[in-house]
């Protein structure tokens, strides 16, 4: 380690936050350290999740590498009935989002979950939570709007496989009353 005595550095976890801290002390096995003062907190940061139908390797990477620098929490691939890749490599996923929150200074690593349908999401999505849904069927909704009211849970964005959800995929979505 070539800093010494008296030099700041930054300190951090994903559930409390970031602190700059002064280094008191440095052994060949151990350093000591002074916390000074908080710089980031956890806690203003949004619980913003993506739900996504698995698109082709370039391009995912891509929307996991982007989304994260944006500030998405969780990521949730999900299964349609026209889902086209259907398998995600999850370790994969995994490195890009670390890289990515490593490239934007993020104090926390969003999780990825392991595939599923997309009924079995939409049984467990939080009641409290709110789940955007990019329909081109719907009237337009602002998004401002939908975020200015209060939510207790995540926010979610849902997103289908390339050819759309199915009709009956649809409706099950749109009975969702959180939507």
């Amino acid at each position: 380690m070539r800093l010494k005595p008296g030099d700041i550095i930054s300190l951090f976890n994903a559930m409390n936050g970031e602190w700059d801290a002064k280094i008191l002390n440095h052994a060949k096995e151990s350093t000591e350290f002074k916390v000074e003062k908080l710089t980031k907190n956890k806690k203003l940061e949004n619980d913003l999740w993506l739900a996504f139908s698995p698109i082709k390797k370039n391009p995912l990477d891509m929307m996991i590498q982007k989304t994260t620098e944006l500030g998405i929490q969780k990521f949730i691939p999900i299964l349609a009935e026209r889902t086209i890749v259907k398998e995600i490599n999850i370790e994969r996923v995994k490195k890009i989002i670390i890289e990515a929150s490593e490239q934007s200074n993020r104090i926390s690593v969003p999780k990825i979950e392991n595939l599923e349908s997309l009924k079995n999401f939409l049984n467990q999505f939080p009641k409290n939570g709110c789940l955007i849904f990019c329909d081109i069927n719907c009237e337009k909704s602002n998004l401002k709007d939908i975020l200015s009211k209060k939510i207790e849970g995540p926010v979610c964005i849902l997103i289908g496989p390339e050819g759309d959800f199915s009709e009956k995929e649809r409706q099950l979505i749109i009975e969702k009353k959180e939507i």
